[in-house]
């Protein structure tokens, strides 16, 4: 890539993906994702200071459910996902900006059930070096309406359930784990 001394005077070109390697993609990919979940973050706390906790909760929610149906289906169509079911919805999920900066492992069983268990999450970690006790808030009211929200933009039948959630008794527990359910 020129430096920009080497354009002095001129008009920068314009920078298309394909101009990028992979692996400098791939990072662009990763720093999006994470700007991604920022702008909720600062967003929130902008909403906090000035209309209260119980109101940037409230709007925060409705964000999320919006942006979630939104998100779900600009995914589907671009990566020409197919179905209703769970497997369906952990396939999108991969590729959630949301998801990216975290550690995770999806497990399916079978189409209709899977589960999906956070080893890290940026979100959690901000929250617990906050020290204010926000995460279980966060984890337990909003995450739960998220993963909802995703879920309900393949399928309203599918059942999400939190099998563990923040507080953690340690930094080396797993941040929570989740299980989708498609039928009994």
């Amino acid at each position: 890539m020129k430096k920009l001394s080497d354009y002095s005077g001129r008009f920068l070109p314009d920078l298309k993906p394909s101009d990028f390697s992979p692996d400098t993609l791939a990072q662009l990919l990763t720093l999006y994702s994470q700007l991604y979940i920022a702008l909720d973050g600062f967003w929130y706390l902008v909403v906090k200071e000035r209309a209260g906790d119980e109101e940037a909760l409230a709007c925060d929610l409705q964000a999320w459910e919006r942006i979630c149906k939104y998100e779900m289906a600009k995914i589907k169509r671009q990566l020409k996902i197919r179905g209703n079911d769970v497997v369906a919805l952990m396939k999108a999920l991969q590729v959630c900006p949301w998801f990216q900066p975290m550690k995770c492992k999806m497990e399916i069983r079978n189409k209709n059930y899977g589960m999906f268990t956070v080893t890290y999450c940026p979100t959690l970690a901000a929250l617990e070096e906050e020290g204010e006790g926000r995460e279980g808030e966060i984890c337990n009211l909003v995450e739960p309406r998220i993963l909802g929200a995703y879920a309900a933009s393949f399928n309203p039948d599918i059942e999400v359930k939190c099998l563990k959630s923040p507080p953690r008794k340690s930094r080396d527990d797993i941040c929570c784990q989740w299980e989708f359910r498609l039928g009994s």
